[in-house]
Formats: structure tokens, sequence, C-alpha cells
């Protein structure tokens, strides 16, 4: 079987073609998909049935994801939602909302690519679940098409995606890219390119491969580090080079697609956050063009910890003055366990999933 949500409108056209349609149907599905939100083929009615008699006979088909269990933050800026997705993988997704003045909030999905985590930072949940599969495009877009049922009924809409929440993007290269121009194709979700950004703990091939695509999606790596000894302590599949080499391919994509690049340092006490880690990290940075995006680590099961708001303002001071754009992340969701590095489905989340009462419904 063939998921609609995998085809591209241009793949999409040449199928419908081959069962003997003409070529609106496709848009007609295409609306459906993305505009209306429709979770399955019969609920597509501006098809004749004997059409969707057909595309079933010819494998096609239209699944949405199960609710296993759907979360808000006190705030109800934040839903995080526990996914069984038709391929057969679990994965958490997020919803983060940031209200706007006189405008709707600006809407951002951090998607999963990966159940589990095969780069196993040591610092997050993800990361020390271990790898289980690879989440194929489809089921990427579906936690996207998920998030935007439950906007519509307030007048609202999906604005961003970004490719942080499980697993390595990067290391899903192939359903990656699919997923981003299927939520980019202005006949499918429609999303500006510019509105989409893509996370990496680091993979500088794959970095490069990504500054061929002709995309304009932006580009976060993961670094944690000054220095290659430290990295490789939070980031036990890093390369000997990493830091050096991370850093070349930002720049690299920068001078391909003139989209700036953003570092990720997630700031852990006692580990990394050290005045002399700051200059260290000012030095590497200086000149580069780079916004480094500080976040103060959010509790998971590690022995890890945030430092103190005070170390963490000095910190980002000693890359201010070193020339260095730096702004500290405000997190959202961390109560609900929802935040950057926070996002597991073992045992523990499938428990609270199944002690839940009710999934959720948008």
């Amino acid at each position: 079987m063939t998921s609609l949500l995998r085809l591209s409108p241009g793949e999409l056209d040449e199928t419908l073609t081959a069962l003997g349609a003409p070529r609106y149907r496709a848009d007609q599905v295409l609306q459906g998909l993305y505009r209306r939100g429709l979770d399955s083929l019969d609920a597509i009615t501006q098809l004749p049935g004997e059409l969707r008699d057909r595309m079933r006979e010819g494998g096609l088909a239209l699944e949405s994801p199960a609710v296993l269990r759907e979360v808000a933050s006190d705030d109800g800026e934040t839903t995080k939602a526990l996914l069984a997705l038709p391929g057969g993988a679990t994965v958490e997704t997020v919803l983060m909302q940031y209200p706007q003045a006189d405008r709707h909030p600006r809407s951002t999905v951090c998607v999963s690519t990966q159940a589990g985590c095969a780069m196993g930072c040591v610092f997050c949940a993800t990361g020390q679940m271990g790898f289980e599969r690879n989440i194929p495009a489809e089921d990427i877009v579906a936690q996207v098409l998920h998030f935007q049922r439950l906007l519509a009924p307030r007048s609202e809409h999906v604005t961003n995606v970004v490719f942080m929440g499980m697993g390595e993007p990067l290391a899903n290269y192939d359903e990656t890219i699919r997923a981003v121009r299927l939520l980019t194709d202005p006949r499918a979700f429609g999303l500006a390119q510019r509105a989409v950004t893509v996370s990496t703990v680091g993979i500088p091939r794959a970095i490069d491969r990504l500054a061929g695509e002709d995309l304009q999606v932006g580009l976060a790596i993961s670094l944690h580090a000054p220095d290659d000894a430290l990295r490789r302590r939070l980031v036990p599949t890093a390369r000997p080079n990493s830091v050096r080499e991370l850093l070349e391919a930002g720049r690299r994509y920068f001078r391909a697609t003139g989209r700036r690049v953003s570092i990720e340092y997630a700031l852990i006490e006692g580990v990394n956050d050290a005045p002399e880690q700051a200059h260290a990290l000012g030095r590497l940075l200086r000149g580069a063009g780079m916004h480094v995006n500080l976040i103060p680590l959010n509790p998971t099961a590690g022995p890890f910890a945030a430092p103190s708001r005070h170390r963490v303002r000095d910190f980002r001071r000693i890359l201010t003055e070193a020339g260095v754009n730096a702004t500290v992340r405000i997190e959202k969701g961390a109560e609900i366990a929802a935040a950057c590095g926070q996002l597991r489905t073992d045992s523990d989340a499938a428990s609270a999933a199944g002690s839940a009462e009710a999934p959720a419904q948008g």
C-alpha cells in the first residue's frame, strides 16, 4: 500500500492519470489532504466512489496516526502527542504556540524523524532510548497534519515546522527531504521554505548534500561543546574532529544557501558552562556569522542539571562580548516533558499513555 501523503503533487498527477482520472482530481485529493484535513479516503467525497474504489484497488491508502496520549502545558501553549503512526512506529511530537499581538499565534510543530536515536547524546532522553527505526516521509507529514486538524477549529494554522523531535533527521536523509518538499510544495501543505528548520547533531556530508538541494530551509547544528574531547563525552558517536568539520560544513551551507546557521548549545551545569568554555566558544565562532541558541538543560532521567540563571547570563555575556550573536532559548513545555531533549516513547512513556483515561481529541 502507498500512502497518499507520500506522493508529491506531480506523482499524484501521474498516479491518477494512470487510473483514468482527469488531472483536476489530483487537486481535489490535495485540497482534501492539506486544506480540509481529511483523514480517510472515503472522506474525500468530491471524488466519485468508483474512483475511490479504483484508488484502493491500485494500492493507495490514507491513514491517520492513532493518538495514544495528548497533554497540554499549564499555559495551554504547548501540546505533546504520543502517536502510533500507520507505518508502525510510535513517536512523540509537539506543538508550540507563541502569542502575537493582534494576530493568530505562531504555531510551530516539532516533528520526529526516527523512533529513538542512534546518536547517543548522554543528556538527551531520546538518545538514551537507542535506535528503533526510521520514520517514512508520509508519517512525518502526518505529525504536522495531526496538529493542523487540532488548530483548524480555532481558525489557526501551523506556521512553522522544525525537525528537532526524536531522531537525527540527516540520518534519515531521503525521507526527511521528501517530507520537507511535501510540506513546502504550494500544491501540498504550502509552508514557506524559510519556515522550516532542520536540526542535526552532526553529519557533515549530509549537510553538504542538503546545501545542494536548492532549498531555503534553516539549518541548526547541535554543537554542545567548544572542543572535541568534551563533545565526544557528550555525543559518543561524534567524530574525532567533529567541531571543526561541523563548523566548516555550516559555513559551506551558508555560502550555498545564504541562510544563517544556528548553533545549538545545551548548557549543562559543571560540564560545559564554565567561563573558559564560553571564551573558547567565542573564539571558535567569532566572525563566523552564526547565531548561538543557548539552551539551559531540561530535566531528564539522567544525572545532569541546568546551570543557574546567573551562570547562563554570564555565558551569554562572554559570547556577546566576543562578537558572537547569542540568545537564551525560552523553552516551552518542560513540565509535560515536551521540551528539547525530553522526548521518549519507551516503557515510561508507554506506561503514562496506558494510564490516561482517554486520548485527547483535537
